[in-house]
């Protein structure tokens, strides 16, 4: 059962429910905290073994898929549900719009604007981390996973590579590979850094989601300096789902879709 760490009592302003894990969620949520009109909570998934401490009441755990979310929705009285999960959590996101759906709950998505290729980039697009593995090759070479730690086993399947995986908690159970570096990190990750480390690495091809956002786009742009290839892996997002881009376009639909909820006292 998902552990909740905040007061479910009513408080007769319009609630707000933000699926978090993301620079973003953390963003909209500091402006939330702040704003006496609504009552707002975090939820996150859990994952990470320290999350950052959040500026909302928070809840972590699961819901049990999108009928426990829905059942959610509907118990504690949820006026708006905001994903702003990270861009590749597709499971998640799938499961917010069905709840939504179930529940008659209204949703809104803050996703951030997905990264595109610039002049001097040479990217091989992919559609998944198992098709990102194959289109590494088949020649050894030296490759820098930046695909979190989730699904870095698929790369098991191309032992012939030697790897440098960063990810902010370790992997469990460890891969089984004869040649893999771990970095544990968490961004933001500036150019110059990114330059060294692949440097330092001699990196031969950088393995990237298509994430988004300035916080890790240092290794796209040191990549591009280097001349190096990057297989990126897009992204899969609901297209049945009203969606933004930044904090403040997020804010303006609150506003718009819950200022009447709360004028009529509902």
């Amino acid at each position: 059962m998902a552990e909740t760490l905040f007061d479910m009592s009513a408080t007769g302003r319009p609630r707000i429910l933000i699926l978090g894990g993301t620079t973003e969620a953390r963003q909209l949520a500091d402006r939330l905290a702040a704003d006496s009109r609504y009552d707002a909570v975090i939820s996150l998934a859990g994952r990470t073994a320290d999350p950052r401490p959040q500026p909302l009441p928070t809840r972590i755990g699961g819901f049990g898929g999108a009928e426990g979310l829905a059942t959610f929705l509907t118990a504690e009285k949820i006026s708006l549900l905001i994903d702003a999960t990270h861009p590749f959590a597709a499971r998640i996101s799938r499961n917010a719009v069905t709840a939504a759906e179930a529940s008659g709950t209204p949703i809104l998505a803050l996703r951030r604007s997905a990264w595109k290729a610039e002049a001097g980039d040479r990217w091989t697009r992919v559609e998944s981390v198992p098709e990102a593995a194959a289109a590494v090759g088949e020649e050894p070479r030296r490759v820098f996973l930046a695909i979190g730690r989730q699904e870095a086993f698929h790369f098991e399947r191309a032992p012939q590579h030697s790897y440098v995986l960063r990810s902010v908690d370790p992997v469990t159970p460890p891969l089984e590979l004869p040649n893999v570096t771990p970095i544990l990190a968490s961004g933001p990750f500036a150019e110059a850094d990114e330059m060294k480390l692949l440097r330092d690495h001699e990196i031969d091809v950088v393995v990237a989601k298509n994430s988004g956002g300035s916080a890790t786009y240092g290794k796209i742009a040191a990549a591009r300096t280097l001349g190096l290839d990057v297989v990126m892996v897009e992204r899969h997002e609901p297209a049945d789902v009203t969606a933004v881009s930044t904090c403040d376009e997020a804010l303006e639909r609150i506003h718009q879709w819950l200022s009447p909820l709360k004028d009529r006292g509902v």
